[in-house]
């Protein structure tokens, strides 16, 4: 059975073979396109037909013709570096910024082609991917993104997000010619840019410049935080002394307030203690003046003078003592001597 298969097979080979038939072939990263050079069945030129990546299809070799392209995205590389880019020598973009100075930009333009439209590429633009390359990518990424980065002033090339803008609106305007050509541009990246040698030695000295005013205004900035730092340190104490004195001060109030307390408490129980002796004196004045007063004043006075020396004072005949002009003491001291002079 095997044999049979591969003598069938190999008969059909041997036929095509006989009637000038050949193989033609895409890669995986390819598409292909077919011409028909004569129209014995059928219109001749492009067919609209496209043949898919990595396939292998049989044509007649002289009725017609075969071309391929790259699906793949591409990287066409502008820059001053001579051994390195899309073509070999010095080959970045020269242009003015709006400000009047003269820059060189290196530019990596990534594109690919629109499968759908290799026919029409292939009928009215381009028979290979080197042709497309040179004649109508490389044409245009040159010439327009020099009209799109040279809106950005002189310094504005130093902001990575100004550059990126100019390369999206690059992108887009590029994409609104060449995708018609069936090729769409994935991105527009910039890498290094160069301007005359007087304005850059210039913006190294303004780079220096501002290096140092910025040193500067970090130095002050930081003594500016030292001293708010020591500002509210001094705050601080400030806050912590007022806080003392004002617990201090609540401590006195407190203090003073119950001592106050206290002493209206004793000056209440003062108050209540005169007041009960009063009444008790009131009460005893109203018991002396009521009948057996006067007996109870002489039963006091006796308990009074119980146990008491009493000295009977003598008096001459027809003369009184007067009780409040007395000497006691001298008196007493005459009476002793008069008595000593009558015992002798």
């Amino acid at each position: 059975m095997n044999s049979k298969r591969l003598f069938f097979v190999l008969s059909i080979i041997s036929v095509l073979f006989l009637n000038g038939c050949i193989f033609y072939n895409t890669k995986p990263n390819e598409i292909g396109v077919r011409t028909k050079k004569m129209g014995f069945f059928g219109s001749k030129g492009v067919i609209t037909e496209i043949y898919a990546p990595g396939s292998t299809y049989i044509f007649f070799p002289f009725i017609n013709d075969w071309h391929t392209f790259n699906t793949n995205i591409q990287n066409m590389e502008m820059t001053a570096k001579i051994s390195k880019g899309d073509l070999f020598g010095q080959d970045d973009i020269k242009f003015k910024t709006i400000d009047g100075n003269d820059i060189s930009l290196d530019l990596i333009i990534s594109y690919r082609i629109l499968p759908e439209k290799a026919p029409h590429i292939l009928a009215y633009v381009a028979t290979s991917d080197l042709e497309l390359r040179t004649k109508i990518v490389r044409v245009i990424t040159r010439s327009l993104p020099r009209d799109v980065f040279g809106e950005l002033r002189t310094e504005e090339f130093y902001t990575a997000e100004l550059r990126a803008k100019k390369s999206e609106k690059a992108k887009l305007f590029l994409n609104n010619i060449l995708e018609p050509y069936g090729v769409i541009v994935e991105r527009v990246l910039t890498k290094d840019y160069r301007f005359n040698d007087d304005y850059q030695q210039a913006i190294e000295d303004k780079k220096i410049a501002d290096q140092q005013t910025e040193k500067l205004r970090s130095e002050v900035l930081a003594k500016q935080e030292e001293y708010k730092r020591k500002l509210e340190v001094a705050k601080g104490d400030v806050y912590k002394d007022i806080a003392k004195a004002n617990g201090e001060y609540d401590q006195a109030i407190i203090a003073a307030d119950a001592y106050y307390s206290q002493q209206e408490k004793i000056a209440k129980a003062i108050k209540e203690e005169g007041r009960a002796e009063a009444t008790g004196i009131e009460k005893m004045n109203q018991a002396l003046a009521e009948q057996g007063g006067k007996v109870m004043v002489k039963l006091e006075m006796a308990k009074a003078l119980k146990d008491k020396r009493i000295v009977l004072l003598p008096a001459s005949s027809g003369s009184s003592i007067d009780l409040k002009t007395l000497d006691v003491n001298k008196f007493l001291e005459v009476q002793g001597i008069q008595k000593q002079v009558d015992v002798d």
